[in-house]
């Protein structure tokens, strides 16, 4: 028998829905407009690709100073 389950990717959006007029990211999960719209469609892989992006993007505009 096969274990071909797959779990679905949970979405980043933490309810925080304002998009920042300089960069065009959401505050809350750091994604792209196009990206939220996008996420329902997307397969699981790049869902995952995806989350690894906005980890990435979120080091990058937190400043820890």
């Amino acid at each position: 028998m096969s274990a071909n389950i797959q779990t679905e990717v949970k979405s980043p959006c933490i309810g925080v829905c304002a998009m920042d007029e300089e960069n065009g990211l959401c505050h809350g999960c750091y994604r792209t407009i196009d990206e939220i719209r996008a996420w329902w469609d997307m397969g699981q892989d790049a869902q995952k690709d995806l989350l690894v992006t906005l980890e990435e993007r979120q080091m990058q505009q937190v400043s820890f100073d």
